[in-house]
């Protein structure tokens, strides 16, 4: 695929500025992207060459596009650190950490970000965990460019209110548990913890 064609793809999907960026390592590397549907337990993933396929990455098509290319560079981070280490280090290791760093770096201070995102990543970037997810400030940043802005977070709506997850159960909001609550199912009236910022649309009952 030509860099062009690379470019005319991926633009769809992350902020115009990084765009020449990421074509020059997707051809770099020779790297299979694939968008895929959304998955609820992972944004994106990285799979390594397995000798008759190259560097695969997958990443989920709902995401803005900050959580995009953040997602999609954590995955690129995974590609050079396979290329530097093999699988001598953990997945998340220090080397993976900074590799991520040292990608990052060419995203900053280039107008690619709006201001609360990007002062968020610094601080995220000194020691970034296996999922942004795990960084609640620059989640609740993120979440607020996503492209379903129907949805609210758990934490955003009212105690004993209904709600509904992206496969359709329902559940009723029950006490705060550290970043979780206690959630009651209301098919079988199990209880769950769920977190609050877990994706969740308001239904009435």
């Amino acid at each position: 695929m030509t860099e062009d064609k690379i470019k005319n793809i991926i633009k769809k999907y992350i902020p115009a500025n990084a765009v020449n960026q990421i074509a020059k390592w997707l051809i770099q590397y020779k790297v299979h992207l694939k968008i895929t549907a959304p998955r609820r337990s992972i944004l994106g993933n990285y799979r390594s060459p397995d000798g008759k396929i190259g560097h695969r990455i997958t990443i989920n098509a709902n995401l803005n596009t900050y959580s995009f290319l953040l997602t999609l560079v954590h995955e690129l981070a995974h590609l050079t650190t396979y290329e530097k280490y093999k699988h001598t280090v953990l997945p998340h290791g220090i080397e993976w950490k900074r590799e991520f760093q040292h990608l990052m770096t060419a995203f900053f201070h280039q107008a690619i970000f709006p201001n609360e995102i990007e002062n968020a990543l610094h601080s995220y970037m000194n020691n970034p965990a296996a999922s942004s997810c795990r960084d609640e400030n620059l989640m609740r940043l993120l979440k607020k460019y996503d492209k379903e802005p129907h949805t609210m977070s758990l934490e955003e709506i009212s105690t004993n209110s209904y709600f509904q997850i992206d496969d359709g159960r329902v559940f009723q909001k029950g006490e705060r548990l550290r970043k979780t609550y206690k959630c009651i199912e209301q098919k079988t009236k199990k209880a769950y913890r769920i977190h609050g910022l877990m994706a969740v649309v308001p239904v009435k009952i």
